[in-house]
This record gives structure tokens, C-alpha cells and sequence, in this order.
């Protein structure tokens, strides 16, 4: 176990359609052919460890100008972002105590818009990136494709960036911190278990798993945000694997509920 600590940062909100979140949340019957949607703000988060070894950014959430332009009026109108403006990476690590200077290495679960937002931040530097390479890769295909996935955005990752790419599907750069592939919602998604002193084992499971009922009833992702649904169950019964053997804590995604309980972080 690592005496780290983990500080959440709440990057803003997304109001979207909870379709999105968990497949076929919202079904018409015979009685109610067209059931009202569930439209709800589901949080965005970053998050920083600060561990022996240095000092962890985890994602970078929305970029600030997201209504402005950066993101495309589809995407916007799809998971609004309706505050982004009032959380760009450098404000909201202030006020967490932090700095830009003060992050050592950035983790990317993935580089979806509402995750690689703030990687503009390390333009330039020499700050370590770390990726998956299935990742990096999917990426830059759906970018410059047709094909792929909607939700990536070029001008977010497509900078001069000092990539760190993981390869291998458990990975340990930090002592007791593991960089774990949970494909499924992308080919790299990649998530993080932390071993820490005093609080036990966490896993960050990103946008495998966004809200508790992905996790406790098996409900997939919306078809949309799902690139390979076998891959998806795969990837549970692996975090379910982890839960069992280290009685470890779960954390999900965007789960407004479950994101209330952690907003005191770990080790604190």
C-alpha cells in the first residue's frame, strides 16, 4: 500500500440523455409508446495523485471552450456542456492547490471529449502522457475517418505531446498504482488501481463503467459509446474479479450520486 493521496476536481457538467448511459433506459410500451427521455447532468471529473513518485493529473476533462467552437454543435447538443467555460484545467487545479508546473505525469483513461479537453495545458513541455496505445491509435483513425467513433475531437489530443504509450494490459509505472485495459466503451480504455494506505484498494474504472447499474445489474452502455459489447463483459467480470480479491472500492464514471461520495478524495 502507497501513503498517497487523491484530491477529485469537478471539471463542470454534461446534460445529456441517460439513454446514454445505460442501454434501453428509457423504452416505450404499448400503453406508453413515447415515454418522456430522461435528460439529466451527469458530473466530469479529474482527478490528482499525489504520490511519492510525483504528482498525477488523471484526465483532463472538457476543454473551456467547448460551446465556443471546440466542440462541434452536434456533440454539444448531444452532452451539453453548459459550464465548461467556467472550468478550464488551470482554474479548477488552483483551486484544488495545484498548478499546472506542479504536474509531473498525466494518465488518459481515454481521449474522448469530455476527458482529453486540457491536454492543450502540456503543449510543449516535457510532461510525461501516459495512453494506450489501442487508444492513441483508435483515436487519431476516428479523428481523421469517417469511421470510428463521433466523440473524439483532434484539436483536443493532436498536440505536441510527450506520449508515454502503454502497451500491455497491466501496466506498473508507480509503486501500487496499475494502469489496467478495460476495453469496451473504446479499445483502450484504460482504467487505474491504486493500492493506498489507509483507504485500500480503489479502482478507477473511467468510462467502463458510468454508472452503478452498469456495474451491479450488468446493464451495457448505450449502444452508441460502445465499441464492443463482448469486450465490454469482459472487462466487468474482470473489475468484478478486482473487487473480489482486494474488497477493493469501485468507481464509476459519471455517477452524479456515487461522484457526491468521493468528492473528499482519498488519504486526505
Amino acid at each position: 500500500m502507497v501513503n498517497a493521496t487523491v484530491d477529485v476536481l469537478y471539471r463542470g457538467g454534461l446534460e445529456c440523455d441517460q439513454n446514454y448511459m445505460l442501454e434501453g433506459h428509457t423504452l416505450g410500451t404499448h400503453d406508453e409508446p413515447n415515454p418522456d427521455v430522461d435528460y439529466d447532468e451527469i458530473p466530469v471529473w479529474s482527478l490528482v495523485i499525489d504520490h511519492p513518485e510525483g504528482t498525477i493529473l488523471w484526465d483532463t476533462g472538457n476543454h473551456h471552450e467547448a460551446l465556443d467552437g471546440h466542440w462541434p454543435e452536434g456533440l454539444s447538443q448531444a452532452f451539453y456542456p453548459y459550464d465548461a467555460d467556467e472550468h478550464r484545467l488551470d482554474d479548477d487545479l488552483e483551486k484544488a492547490g495545484y498548478s499546472i508546473d506542479d504536474i509531473d505525469y498525466v494518465f488518459q483513461s481515454h481521449l474522448h471529449l469530455d476527458h482529453a479537453g486540457g491536454l492543450e495545458f502540456f503543449d510543449g513541455t516535457d510532461v510525461p502522457i501516459f495512453v494506450h496505445e489501442k487508444e492513441l491509435k483508435y483515436a487519431y483513425y476516428s479523428a481523421k475517418t469517417d469511421k470510428g467513433s463521433g466523440a473524439y475531437i483532434l484539436d483536443d489530443f493532436d498536440h505536441d505531446l510527450n506520449w508515454q504509450v502503454l502497451h500491455q494490459d497491466r501496466e506498473e509505472h508507480f509503486e501500487d498504482i496499475e494502469f489496467v485495459r478495460f476495453p469496451g466503451h473504446t479499445p483502450g480504455l484504460t482504467g487505474t488501481v491504486m493500492h493506498l494506505d489507509g483507504d485500500g484498494t480503489v479502482v478507477i474504472t473511467g468510462d467502463q463503467l458510468y454508472r452503478a447499474e452498469n456495474f451491479e445489474d450488468e446493464i451495457p452502455l448505450g449502444a452508441l459509446l460502445l465499441w464492443g459489447k463482448t469486450e465490454w463483459f469482459e472487462s466487468l467480470q474482470r473489475i468484478k474479479e478486482l473487487e473480489r480479491r482486494h474488497d477493493a472500492q469501485i468507481v464509476y464514471g459519471h455517477d452524479s450520486d456515487q461522484f457526491e461520495e468521493i468528492r473528499d478524495g482519498w488519504g486526505q
